[in-house]
């Protein structure tokens, strides 16, 4: 009788360490700090994630032009970054003042994407702006929007999309085709608690 006792006592120990376990690995956090903030289309977009880092403590660097480079040097100077935030959605203005076309952008993006990817560093596509930076809320003929998307969307590791941007399914398409987690926000406030929990805090 006592044996049994001991086993039984044995076994729900182990189902509570299993079951701790299994609790720590869920609240592991998505992406690791610092992170590298940029943009394909050079639109105002990660001025809004800026706000939301700063207010969780998420320490990062904003550079509008990153590039590959930028993520060689940081390693080569000790510094790795831990994570990548491309905000997705174009600005002919944001990019005509940095003298920039969208092609400039993409082949810039892919470049950065392709050295995120050598280094094990997360990429995080981001979608905040809703329709204004889709093709429904562009001029007519003004596809840059959706290049920027195309650029960065199906080669992120996680899509974080303000839902009114995802109206027609296209970031859940994608998130679907390439076994993508996709996150959506009703409203931008959201994104606080969001990358609280992608960053772990």
């Amino acid at each position: 009788m006592k044996k049994i006792s001991v086993v039984i006592a044995l076994a729900f120990s182990l189902t509570l360490s299993i079951a701790a376990g299994s609790r720590q690995a869920s609240s592991q956090p998505a992406a690791r700090e610092p992170v590298l903030l940029t943009s394909c289309g050079q639109s105002p977009g990660p001025a809004i994630i800026k706000v939301v880092l700063q207010r969780i403590n998420v320490p990062f660097e904003l550079l509008p032009l990153a590039s590959a480079a930028d993520l060689q040097k940081s390693k080569e100077a000790g510094k790795p970054y831990g994570s990548l935030i491309v905000v997705m959605g174009a600005s002919l203005k944001g990019m005509g003042a940095a003298g920039i076309s969208i092609d400039d952008e993409i082949r810039r993006i892919n470049q950065l994407i392709q050295e995120a990817r050598k280094q094990g560093i997360t990429v995080i596509g981001a979608h905040i702006e809703g329709l204004k930076r889709r093709a429904q809320g562009a001029a007519a003929g003004d596809t840059t929007d959706e290049q920027s998307i195309d650029a960065v969307a199906p080669n992120s590791d996680l899509l974080l999309i303000n839902k009114e941007g995802n109206a027609d399914g296209r970031f859940t398409i994608i998130a679907q085709a390439k076994k993508i987690p996709l996150i959506e926000v009703e409203k931008n406030m959201d994104l606080v608690s969001e990358l609280s929990k992608i960053y772990g805090k």
